[in-house]
């Protein structure tokens, strides 16, 4: 009789042994932060295509040299049009990803998933709760009003840098062809763009490329074998051809296997996407880049078959893929331009890679013991703080009492200053642990998904619309193309917990 596979008895392994495959890769869980993070189940077995976008995501940049080398830029353009900033230098420190800029009133704001400001500084200065308060207590910012842009991506570090130096400028009323501060967040914005488009930033890049490019092996592997277990595998950049085409070379080929380069990975390249454009019209014009130097033909009828091409639209690539939206999943590093439109409208699975993510979850895991020693002194005053209101209430009744005895009045008060003495303690071990949780990943704006105790706006967006999320490509790698991302079991206030006892 035949043996089937219910014939065959396996070894039986625990969840986290460490033993390794036959390359030497170990089986078990991957460490947490190098781990894909899911908001809603994918199985990725069910996903046939995987589409990405090249920069910062598989092509990773170091940021302080290529956003120091976007600011200088920037610099030498605002200089030209007379604006004293030859003075000014980069500190990547300033801003971080998720912070919107206030465009009314010139002010960077973090804000937590509400839409309520919880930090904001004008210029180079913080300000405090009270100014912040009479700013915007009756504000809920949202990127959808004009007033308000979120700076969600890597590039717009250089960006976010520029605008609070120069809002100290203007306040100096050094600018004076510039009428307010949206003017002047236009201006540093046009600055960036001309530096992008007249292609001097990007002709830096690849002149240096060992200068700005983090290599990262293990991004073409797992592309690689993606490819192998039967994904569809396409490259949808905004970049122009001829950048895609030298980075890509530059990151990739050197990994792969013996004859093989980037372009044998992805069944179609589209370079000058135009996201978020790309998956919000389907209007857009396609044409296939047909020699080495970016020669280019109109194709009128859509996608004709596998290859390179400049623009077009997502619906093209659904209709010759043959697959819906529920089918593809997109990778990208920018919130709005690759994963909030790709869900939004075309309705594609996505993924958001988050490259501060590694170093801040390798912060808070070192800080894991103080977190636990912050938690347990703010149950404790919690407590007190519900001793020392049930005693008021009683006060109160007793005042109210006419046969009220002073002495037991006078004990009551008693009790009521000795609790009021030991929350003044706890608030003062408090503090500096709250402080110092609050300046995880970055000093001035802590880190990029939480604002104190809450979510940040950012971590709302990435709830909203990414269905996983990771620090890097190469992450999905240690997940495998089989993959099965789950959900986690959605927590509320009021569940059981420690908290609760």
């Amino acid at each position: 009789m035949a043996m089937t596979d219910s014939d065959i008895e396996l070894p039986a392994l625990p969840i986290d042994d460490p033993v390794a495959d036959g390359d030497g890769v170990p089986l078990g869980l991957p460490p947490i932060e190098r781990r894909v993070f899911c908001n809603r189940t994918l199985n990725l077995r069910k996903v046939r295509a995987i589409g990405y976008d090249m920069d910062y995501t598989l092509v990773h940049y170091n940021v302080e040299a290529w956003e120091r080398a976007a600011y200088e830029h920037m610099q030498r353009k605002l200089s030209a049009r007379g604006w004293p900033v030859d003075h000014l230098s980069f500190d990547p420190t300033v801003v971080i990803r998720g912070l919107m800029v206030d465009r009314d009133l010139g002010n960077l704001i973090k804000a937590n998933r509400f839409g309520y400001v919880k930090h904001a500084s004008h210029g180079l200065r913080r300000l405090t709760t009270s100014e912040k308060n009479k700013l915007y207590a009756r504000t809920v910012v949202s990127p959808a009003d004009d007033r308000f842009r979120l700076l969600d991506t890597l590039f717009s570090i250089s960006e976010g840098v520029m605008f609070a130096q120069t809002t100290e400028l203007l306040d100096a009323r050094l600018l004076p062809e510039v009428m307010g501060f949206a003017d002047l967040y236009d201006g540093v914005r046009r600055a960036l763009d001309r530096a992008h488009i007249e292609g001097e930033l990007k002709a830096e890049i690849m002149a240096r490329p060992e200068r700005y490019v983090e290599l990262d092996p293990a991004v073409p592997q797992t592309l690689f074998e993606q490819k192998l277990a039967g994904h569809a595998l396409l490259l949808i950049t905004n970049s122009d051809f001829a950048y895609t085409e030298f980075m890509m070379a530059y990151a990739f080929d050197r990994f792969l296997p013996d004859g093989m380069t980037w372009r044998d990975l992805f069944r179609i390249v589209i370079v000058s996407a135009r996201k978020p454009d790309f998956f919000g019209t389907d209007r857009l014009p396609i044409f296939e880049v047909v020699t080495g130097d970016g020669l280019l033909r109109r194709c009128p009828s859509g996608i004709p078959a596998d290859g390179v091409y400049l623009g077009g639209h997502a619906a093209m690539v659904e209709r010759h893929l043959g697959l819906d939206g529920s089918e593809i999943l997109f990778v990208g590093d920018h919130m709005y331009g690759d994963v909030t439109v790709s869900k939004a409208i075309r309705r594609w699975r996505t993924a958001l890679i988050l490259r501060e993510l590694e170093d801040e979850i390798l912060a808070l895991t070192r800080f894991r013991p103080t977190q636990r020693l912050l938690m347990d002194r703010v149950a404790d005053k919690e407590r007190l703080e519900h001793q020392i209101s049930r005693l008021r209430l009683d006060l109160h009744r007793d005042r109210a009492a006419a046969n009220a005895s002073p002495l037991h009045l006078a004990a009551a008060e008693a009790r009521v200053k000795a609790l009021r003495d030991a929350i003044l303690a706890l608030d003062a071990e408090i503090d500096p642990l709250a402080r110092a949780a609050e300046q995880l990943g970055n000093a001035r704006w802590g880190p990029t998904l939480r604002t104190g105790a809450d979510k940040s706006y950012l971590a709302r967006q990435l709830e909203r619309h990414a269905d996983i999320y990771t620090a890097r490509v190469s992450n999905f790698q240690l997940a495998t193309p089989f993959a099965y991302f789950r959900a986690p079991y959605g927590s509320l206030p009021h569940d059981p917990g420690p908290a609760m006892s």
